[in-house]
């Protein structure tokens, strides 16, 4: 069935915000979820069920199993966390605490109200329009099965457009 509804653009924060959330987080297990959450576009539940067995990074993957869905996937390790991948896992420390964490961090880093979920959409968005990944790459990459759960990743931010217009790079 076709629905007419046009779908929300996801809420994102940018790599700089996230950055700065990172500096200010103090437990190290929130900073390491907070940046899988970013660099790799997992899930809170993936987060916090990784494993160290999960992580090659002899290969450079995180094996993502039973993820949304009932899916397994690979994903490669973001060059941005590697090094902090190793001794970090499994995190001590829960969903909910999680997301009450990064609630807390955004209102007082950002002044914003943000969901923890939107790490994934940033992360995402991030590839695409930073790292200037193709639609199909980070289809595999979020594990969606349509193409069109994926595009709605590809909003532009009107500060790029400000900037393509002024001849600037983004």
């Amino acid at each position: 069935m076709y629905n007419s509804e046009p779908k929300k653009i996801p809420e994102t924060l940018t790599e700089e915000e996230l950055l700065k959330i990172i500096s200010l987080t103090k437990k190290q297990d929130h900073k390491t979820a907070f940046l899988l959450g970013f660099y790799q576009a997992m899930r809170i539940s993936e987060i916090v069920n990784l494993k160290p067995e999960d992580v090659d990074l002899n290969q450079k993957i995180i094996r993502i199993k039973d993820a949304k869905g009932g899916k397994d996937r690979n994903i490669p390790i973001s060059p941005s966390i590697f090094r902090g991948l190793k001794g970090k896992l499994p995190l001590k420390c829960k969903q909910r605490a999680l997301q009450i964490k990064f609630k807390e961090m955004c209102k007082n880093v950002l002044s914003r109200d943000l969901h923890f979920h939107c790490l994934r959409h940033s992360g995402l968005t991030h590839y695409l329009n930073v790292k200037k990944w193709n639609i199909r790459q980070v289809q595999v990459f979020a594990g969606h099965s349509n193409l069109n759960t994926t595009q709605i990743y590809t909003h532009v931010r009107p500060e790029e457009l400000i900037d393509r217009m002024w001849g600037k790079e983004t």
